[in-house]
């Protein structure tokens, strides 16, 4: 670590604070946290991601957690003595939307960004905010594209970071001899994932004995690729996709007997708030996530039995990125002093700075803390959890 760190703790000890005007508003988009009336000035941060469509659990959970975190930190006096607004615009996982969202933003006044949330709008949302150097921090878009410009940090691992943690997870732990994986060749995410995974396979002790692709133009029947998976003599498939198509994918090999032990990254994280999907189905999936709902530690279980509280829902790791996100500006903020009345690009210069000093110990952090690279990378340790009994469980 550089010396000099300034370090920021956001380890909640004890009830949350709650109830700040304006927040938990239940519509798609629009301010919360906000200090409205009170004439002062106030950091107006945005929010992008889908809060309708395929990819809604993700948005939600993020736009739940961002807002609870601003609850918190205005309740504790806010950032420098400033409160915080929130404006959340829904993108439906669509980049050109994505834009959109982002102007609008822009013409409020938006002065951050966290977000967005999904990768392919997110590289469209951070060209954008490069051209304005615009401080942008996604908490889950792991594109190795969405952290390209100097601007723009993650929470999240990225891609190729998932698809090497989770080969070596594999391997090191000895879930299986062969592997078989089913991924989408039209995503960046998946698509960047597998090849870091095919990689690293080299190196461990598991043979990838087939390699089934599908794309978004071909994403219901996936007879094909289980077959293959399973005329391969496959003891786990890898499924380095988002949580709909795994949900068909576990349903329809269920259907044909085959009953391998099934291994995914974040992108599985809400396959069990898929509707119409037999849970049960999911009993045993595993993926390589650095969050779990039901972690001992006491900032764990405050922030999941108060989102819970809150939301009526318990957090996934996406969430759980996105409240380590708004912490994360905030300490970036206060370590270099900034204020509402800067400029935004004065604001992104202060921010990218901030974000290589500081190190946040947040839910995701593992053992020692978030720090940040300059290339936008987050530094902290992966976990793994098994669904068990309809529930995330962390394993060891």
């Amino acid at each position: 670590m550089k010396n000099g760190k300034k370090i920021l703790s956001v380890l909640l000890a004890g009830a949350m604070v709650l109830g700040m005007a304006g927040c938990g508003n239940s519509s798609n988009s629009g301010t919360s946290g906000s200090a409205s009336g009170s004439g002062e000035a106030t950091f107006k941060i945005g929010g992008i991601g889908p809060i309708t469509g395929a990819a809604a659990v993700y948005g939600q959970a993020v736009k739940n957690a961002t807002e609870l975190a601003i609850d918190e930190i205005n309740a504790a006096g806010g950032i420098n003595g400033y409160q915080v607004e929130l404006n959340y615009q829904d993108d439906e996982h669509d980049a050109e939307k994505s834009v959109n969202a982002y102007n609008t933003l822009k013409d409020w006044g938006m002065q951050a960004l966290l977000g967005t949330v999904t990768s392919t709008p997110c590289i469209a949302v951070a060209n954008e905010a490069a051209a304005d150097n615009m401080f942008m921090l996604t908490p889950s878009g792991s594109a190795v594209e969405c952290v390209a410009n100097d601007n723009v940090f993650r929470v999240c691992f990225s891609d190729p970071n998932q698809g090497l943690a989770s080969a070596q997870y594999i391997g090191e732990n000895k879930l299986a001899t062969k592997v078989a994986v089913i991924y989408d060749s039209s995503d960046v995410y998946s698509s960047g994932i597998y090849e870091k995974f095919a990689e690293e396979a080299k190196n461990q002790d598991f043979e990838i004995v087939a390699a089934e692709a599908f794309t978004a133009d071909n994403n219901k029947d996936f007879s094909t690729q289980i077959q293959k998976a399973k005329d391969a003599g496959a003891d786990l498939v890898f499924l380095p996709i988002y949580y709909t198509e795994a949900s068909l994918i576990l349903d329809q090999a269920n259907k044909t007997g085959y009953a391998p032990k099934f291994f995914g990254c974040d992108g599985m994280d809400g396959i069990l708030s898929v509707e119409n999907f037999d849970t049960s189905l999911a009993e045993g999936v595993m993926l390589l996530t650095p969050f779990a709902a039901d972690a001992e530690d006491e900032a764990t279980q405050n922030f999941v039995s108060t989102f819970k509280e809150k939301y009526g829902d318990t957090p996934n790791q996406f969430a759980a990125d996105a409240y380590d996100g708004m912490y994360a500006i905030k300490a970036a903020f206060e370590a270099e002093k900034v204020t509402p009345d800067m400029s935004v690009s004065d604001i992104c210069e202060a921010a990218k700075t901030g974000m290589t000093s500081i190190t946040v110990n947040g839910l995701t952090a593992g053992e020692d803390g978030i720090t940040w690279t300059a290339d936008g990378e987050p530094n902290k340790s992966p976990k793994a959890v098994v669904i068990t009994d309809g529930a995330y469980k962390a394993m060891q």
